[in-house]
């Protein structure tokens, strides 16, 4: 029987996938064969030898680490997309909260206490100061055309936006998903420079962290306004302070609230919404279910952020698969060893993967592999 520790309250949606008769789920399970994350934390955690994979439920995966993962064979999955709509959802509130004093408004309007003329008049008489401006017409820039700035670009159009878009990772698959009716921009330069709004939509990575300063402020247009439902550290929150006090920036709607960021004027912060619906949880849940199963049972990786993908249909008794360090001579090492009808492989910057199917593989050869150069980890399905 194969066992799932739940780090955090994961769907039944997703947990209820898991066959009873096959798998142990819970958050007390012992010597886990695989993880369910949301939130918690791993940076920190010590991982038994059994386990073989990691799904967040969730697209973000700032709280695992990925690369001693990798190193220790350890599979990571993340949803990406499951929660595509929940956020595409919010971003089109984040634009009004960016255009309108809606906020700002309704904190004001829920202080009135008993004014002098009544409510109705203090209302008529203040509500000036909470005006702003329209969506139709104006320009959205989208850096990250992904799943989910995929569709915050066709809801932005469908609202009478112009949209420019950047994204230098686009897939094929992505740019299939895009209306013809967004403008591809060369750079982010483009982005910044012709944009009433810019919204981000891309992970935090070592190239992104800061990637809105004091330099890429300077380049947008007076009074521009920005949603940030992605990360807290894509953006440099001094250089973005300066930016709104200078009349740059006119207003920043982030998902990611920070010390630096709460209660500042000209900022509004949401408290990680994102992806807080019903229906986002149960989609990632179920996600994240089925790619485990998926793997653990038939060798198959699908959306994994530090393994190459690679799924096949079952066509041999057994699956013999092999993780190893990309440029070894492990994948030849292992192809003279097994015997098998077809072999696929695939390799993702330091780490590859490769399936070999056969009709059978003694334990000898099986623990053979495991001793070959380069050679992380094997498993037999």
């Amino acid at each position: 029987m194969k066992k799932i520790r739940l780090l955090n309250k994961i769907s039944k949606k997703g947990t209820d996938l898991f066959d009873r008769d096959l798998y142990e789920v819970g958050e007390d399970v012992d010597s886990p064969d695989a993880i369910m994350v949301r939130s918690a934390a791993m940076h920190d955690m010590n991982f038994p030898p059994e386990l073989q994979a990691i799904a967040r439920a969730g697209a973000g995966v700032n709280n695992i680490p990925l690369d001693r993962c990798a190193e220790e064979g350890i599979v990571v999955f993340n949803t990406r997309g499951a929660n595509a709509n929940g956020v595409k959802e919010l971003t089109v509130a984040a634009l009004l909260l960016a255009s309108r004093g809606i906020a700002e408004g309704v904190a004001w309007a829920n202080g009135l206490n008993n004014p002098e003329n009544g409510v109705a008049k203090a209302v008529e008489k203040g509500k000036s100061a909470f005006a702003g401006c329209e969506l139709l017409g104006k320009t959205l820039g989208v850096i990250g055309l992904g799943a989910i700035g995929a569709m915050v670009a066709e809801t932005a159009i469908s609202l009478g936006m112009k949209v420019i878009g950047c994204d230098p990772f686009l897939s094929v698959e992505g740019a299939w998903r895009l209306s013809n009716k967004v403008k591809k921009a060369a750079d982010y330069d483009e982005i910044f420079a012709a944009s009433d709004y810019v919204t981000l939509h891309i992970p935090a990575t070592p190239q992104t962290k800061g990637m809105l300063d004091s330099s890429a402020f300077a380049k947008m247009k007076r009074g521009v306004r920005i949603i940030n439902l992605s990360r807290a550290d894509l953006v440099v929150a001094q250089d973005l302070k300066k930016a709104i006090s200078d009349g740059i920036v006119s207003k920043y709607v982030t998902d990611f609230p920070t010390e630096e960021t709460v209660g500042q004027p000209g900022i509004v912060a949401i408290p990680h919404l994102g992806a807080s619906t019903e229906e986002s949880e149960d989609n990632c849940a179920a996600m994240a279910a089925n790619e485990l199963m998926d793997y653990l049972e038939n060798g198959n990786v699908r959306n994994s952020v530090n393994y190459p993908s690679l799924f096949l249909p079952l066509n041999g008794k057994k699956r013999v698969c092999v993780l190893y360090k990309t440029g070894s001579p492990a994948f030849l090492s292992a192809s003279e060893k097994i015997k098998a009808a077809s072999v696929s492989s695939a390799s993702r910057e330091d780490y590859s993967y490769a399936i070999f199917e056969c009709d059978s593989v003694s334990d000898e050869t099986a623990d053979a592999l495991c001793g070959l150069d380069g050679v992380i980890r094997v498993f037999v399905k």
